[in-house]
């Protein structure tokens, strides 16, 4: 079989943790391979993650940028306007990176909750990935990834929860969860 080399449609979703956490592993590979990453999070914003600081010193070969204002209301009347405001705003950043060709990689950090939440047409999604240069890979991230999503992804993994601490009332400790 001949070697095929691509820029790859990767999600990481499902319910347990760790789909940015792979997102930002597989970004530092990318990152120490000599190319240049850019981090969308689509809706993350009001609290301070360790991460931010984290790629400040890979300087402009990774950037991390938080486009919206953290936790989402959602449903009907709730949905703030001004949170479907900054997620087109994040879309519209995220589309022009992707086409550009400027970045070997583009995370879309929790642009899946953002289509599952109303805020985002997946199809508008599905386009510009279909659009991509070439040689540009792509992670999506967050739960309930889009059925259209899944289906022209080269690599689909679904983080299941096994256990986890904080339900035996561990609080998300640094470093750690965040």
């Amino acid at each position: 079989m001949a070697e095929t080399r691509k820029g790859l449609i990767l999600i990481n979703t499902g319910p347990g943790k760790g789909k940015t956490t792979a997102a930002l592993g597989t970004a530092l590979r990318a990152v120490g391979n000599g190319m240049r990453v850019l981090m969308l999070q689509f809706l993350k914003g009001s609290w301070h993650y360790g991460e931010l600081d984290a790629v400040k010193a890979f300087g402009e070969n990774f950037v991390l940028r938080q486009m919206g204002r953290g936790f989402v209301k959602i449903g009907g009347a709730e949905t703030d306007p001004e949170d479907i405001r900054l997620v087109e705003a994040a879309w519209e950043e995220a589309r022009l990176a992707i086409l550009s060709g400027e970045w070997d990689l583009v995370v879309l950090d929790e642009i899946n909750y953002a289509i599952s939440y109303g805020m985002l047409d997946p199809a508008r999604v599905v386009e510009t990935l279909r659009e991509k240069p070439e040689m540009v890979h792509v992670i999506l991230t967050g739960r309930n990834a889009h059925p259209s999503l899944l289906e022209i992804a080269d690599t689909v993994t679904e983080m299941r929860q096994v256990k986890h601490a904080y339900d035996k009332g561990v609080l998300a400790q640094r470093g750690i969860e965040y």
